[in-house]
């Protein structure tokens, strides 16, 4: 039996229910995907763009301290996050539930990107 996403560093058990919705099950497939492509499966299975959620999910696969990131190197995860965040915006409203979506596709509520 594989470990848990939970065994992550960094990870806890809202972690785990948010990337079990995304088809992720196992730390090993969180770590053979990568912290770019399990995001962005995250993104498409409707979890609130963060980043933090995102920089603490690429220091737990380093296995370091959420807080571990400074300077230019999170200005760097900053880049990539906004760039996951980008891609999944071009494929359909990621983060907005069904009603949102719709009521954002007739102009009854304000996008909150």
């Amino acid at each position: 039996m594989s470990d848990p996403v939970s065994s992550i560093r960094n990870l806890g058990p809202a972690s785990e229910e948010s990337f079990a919705r995304a088809g992720i099950h196992s730390a090993d497939e969180l770590r053979a995907l990568g912290a770019d492509a399990a995001y962005a499966r995250l993104l498409a299975a409707g979890s609130r763009p963060h980043f933090i959620g995102y920089y603490a999910l690429v220091m737990g696969l380093q296995g370091r301290p959420w807080n571990d990131c400074r300077g230019e190197e999170k200005a760097a995860l900053r880049r990539r996050f906004d760039a996951i965040r980008a891609e999944a915006r071009g494929k359909g409203d990621a983060g907005l539930s069904a009603l949102e979506t719709a009521l954002d596709a007739i102009g009854v509520v304000e996008r909150r990107r």
